[in-house]
């Protein structure tokens, strides 16, 4: 039986990955801090990362599969340290974030990355994602596979970035919603289910190397489009373009007073990147309308009235429109 170890696995995309492990008859260990419940059929070892004996409790298992998704480097090049001698193969998650430029559209996996993190430079995810990637490739060399995704999103988001869009539009009905003005700009994504089985697929094969894990581009505003017509939307669209909603201090892409999934103008690169790798390993993408159904399901049962990590308040938006207008 293949014995997978997921640093992690109480969390949204962990979690994931760990159940595809199970339903691939694998022997599942989540290594976590506790308070979530493993998944169905996973043991939990109960332990917090920044202890220095995090992993004392696994020092004489060996592991067909390791799979790590923290981006706090000591975290990552800790469990290497710790793991890499007795796992056969590794995949570390990391992130489109990792990229220099976000100017370049079409760019692979050979681009230019960031300088990573060092000790004691304020927190960058990407390039804290830069510096894990390093600590990976240094202590397991071609055992390791390297996942980039890119916008992760599906049913139990917790970022609430994909899911404001399907969520507001239910929510509004028959009411106007707010959109930033959507003329060249575009979007990439991909679903958390999608990701997590190319996670298992990529252990079971050992595959290695770097992959940018992400669907392809679409224009923005299709795919609000398709967001508005999931959820029945019939009223008024109003949209705005950049200057207004940047002095009206409206947010790009993700956080509190955002419009998710909204990026800079000179940031058309960000949403355009290459795929072939990942498509050539067999990665696969369900439709998106099925996506968007199974994300608004999930969006009623949380509430769509809910307070989010992402997007406008109604009341805001609401006030927003008034001004527009």
């Amino acid at each position: 039986m293949t014995s997978v170890l997921v640093l992690g696995g109480t969390g949204w995309l962990s979690a994931h990955v760990a159940r595809e492990w199970i339903g691939a008859a694998a022997s599942v260990t989540c290594l976590a801090r506790g308070g979530r419940p493993a998944p169905h059929g996973a043991e939990l070892v109960v332990a917090d990362r920044a202890d220095p004996d995090a992993y004392a409790a696994l020092a004489d298992e060996d592991w067909d599969e390791v799979v790590d998704i923290s981006s706090d480097p000591a975290f990552v090049a800790s469990a290497v340290a710790a793991l890499a001698d007795r796992a056969a193969h590794w995949t570390y998650v990391s992130s489109l974030s990792v990229y220099a430029d976000s100017d370049v559209e079409s760019a692979d996996e050979s681009a230019t990355l960031l300088d990573p993190a060092r000790p004691g430079d304020e927190y960058d995810y990407g390039r804290a994602k830069v510096a894990a990637e390093a600590s990976v490739r240094a202590a397991l060399g071609d055992r390791a596979a390297i996942v980039r995704p890119g916008l992760i999103v599906g049913p139990g988001d917790p970022s609430d970035r994909f899911g404001y869009w399907v969520s507001r539009f239910a929510e509004a009905g028959d009411g106007p919603v707010l959109t930033p003005e959507t003329q060249g700009r575009s979007a990439q994504i991909i679903d958390v289910r999608d990701l997590a089985a190319f996670l298992v697929e990529l252990g079971e094969e050992g595959w290695t190397g770097v992959v940018n894990a992400i669907g392809d581009p679409m224009p923005l505003g299709d795919l609000l489009a398709d967001a508005r017509a999931a959820a029945g939307h019939t009223g008024e669209v109003v949209s705005a373009d950049d200057t207004w909603l940047l002095a009206h201090d409206v947010q790009h892409w993700m956080g509190a007073r955002s419009l998710p999934l909204w990026l800079p103008a000179d940031m058309h690169g960000f949403s355009n990147r290459a795929n072939v790798v990942y498509r050539n390993a067999n990665g696969s993408f369900r439709p998106l309308a099925e996506t968007l159904a199974d994300t608004l399901a999930d969006e009623r049962e949380r509430g769509l009235e809910r307070e989010r990590r992402a997007g406008l308040s109604r009341e805001d938006e609401l006030a927003l429109i008034a001004a527009a207008q």
